[in-house]
This record gives C-alpha cells, sequence and structure tokens, in this order.
C-alpha cells in the first residue's frame, strides 16, 4: 500500500499547482498496472468503490422501483425513480434513454424488475458500467442511496489504467488521501502480487498537470 504521506503530499501539489477554475474541479487518481493480461475478463477491475469523505458533492442515484418501494426511494431524495411504465416510455426514445443513463451514476432496482430492466435497458446501461444494483422487493432503499452518493465505480477495460475521482478543490488534503487508499485497495484485494502489479499513480485536479506519486 502507497503511504498516506506522499499521496497527501502529491494532493497539495497537485491542487497547488492547478489555476482556479470557474467551477470546482474534481480530484482524480489514475492507476497504471503492469503485467496483468487484461484481455481475459477475469484479471480485469469492476467494483464499487465506498469513499469515506465522499467527493464533495453527492453522486446521483437512481431507482427502479415501484408501490411502496419507488415511494420510499422519492422520501429517501433518489435523484430519479423509474416505474415500470416509466421503462416503456424511456424506450421510446433511444437518445433521450441514453442521456438519461448518463447522467445519473448509479442505479439500483427492485430484483424482480431485473429481467424487464435487462430486456429493455440492458444494451444502453450495460456498456455504460450503469447495470442497476438489485436490492429485495418492498426493502428500504434509503441506506444504499446514501452509500452509492459517496462511492465511485473503477473499471478497467483492454487497457492497464483506470481514472476514479477522489474529491475535490475545497476539501482536506488528508481526506482526500484517505479516499485514494480505498481506491488503492482494490488493487490489493484483487491481484494476489499487488506491489508488482502497480506500475505508477497519478493525482490531478481536472484541468490541472498530474503529478506522479509512485
Amino acid at each position: 500500500m502507497i503511504d498516506k504521506k506522499k499521496l497527501v503530499e502529491a494532493i497539495k501539489t497537485a491542487l497547488d499547482n492547478s489555476k482556479q477554475r470557474k467551477f470546482v474541479e474534481t480530484v482524480e487518481i489514475a492507476v497504471n498496472l503492469k503485467g496483468v493480461d487484461l484481455k481475459r475478463p477475469e484479471n480485469r477491475i469492476d467494483t464499487v468503490v465506498f469513499l469515506p469523505h465522499g467527493l464533495g458533492k453527492p453522486r446521483k442515484v437512481g431507482v427502479f422501483a415501484k408501490g411502496e418501494t419507488a415511494l420510499k426511494a422519492r422520501n429517501a431524495g433518489a435523484d430519479a425513480v423509474i416505474e415500470p411504465q416509466d421503462i416503456d416510455e424511456l424506450i421510446k426514445d433511444k437518445r433521450k434513454a441514453k442521456k438519461f443513463a448518463n447522467s445519473i451514476d448509479f442505479f439500483i432496482a427492485e430484483a424482480p424488475m431485473m429481467p424487464e430492466i435487462g430486456k429493455k435497458l440492458g444494451p444502453i446501461l450495460g456498456p455504460r458500467g450503469k447495470v442497476p444494483q438489485p436490492i429485495p422487493p418492498l426493502s428500504d432503499p434509503k441506506p444504499v442511496i446514501e452509500r452509492l452518493r459517496k462511492s465511485v465505480r473503477v473499471r478497467t477495460r483492454d487497457k492497464p489504467v483506470f481514472h476514479a475521482p477522489i474529491g475535490s478543490r475545497g476539501m482536506d488534503p488528508e481526506k482526500i488521501a484517505e479516499n485514494a487508499l480505498e481506491i488503492l485497495k482494490v488493487v490489493d484485494t484483487k491481484y494476489e502480487d499487488s506491489k508488482n502489479v502497480l506500475k505508477s499513480v497519478y493525482v490531478k485536479t481536472t484541468m490541472g498537470p498530474a503529478i506522479r506519486v509512485v
């Protein structure tokens, strides 16, 4: 595991070297891997990571549900609640459906709705890594929504590199570093020889220069 002090120093440098913008920049981490055959699906990373300090702004969560669960989702402040009839409306306009999928960070769904979602919206949600996380029918979605608001998806494709947001300008660098360590734990967990798999790690703001950590 990378030393937290190194991460804090790199994050401070990244923030210092980035000009003030008219928007709040995101702080990102880039992790480069080596010696991993990503043509083999079992070697790829695809997971959701909870960040203890969030990103400085909540992630958007959409809920596929009906009846009581839909009501609970609205009361929990879900950014979108999609009922069965809404799915049919969405698939009428693929452009609109794609735009909607891009606007939401995470989806959850009552388990019985998953087959219909997969059949009708799978081609749109799947490639974007937005396949809903199933929850039991009639369960309270609030705890899942609250957790996902402070989570990010970490995903590798066919290249040995992945990027993830770890905070935003204005957050304490120590807290951003602690978020970054949660991302790096994914590499430790996924690969037995994690020390030799990690080629390099960089941090940067949205429009700032990349600062090497290791």
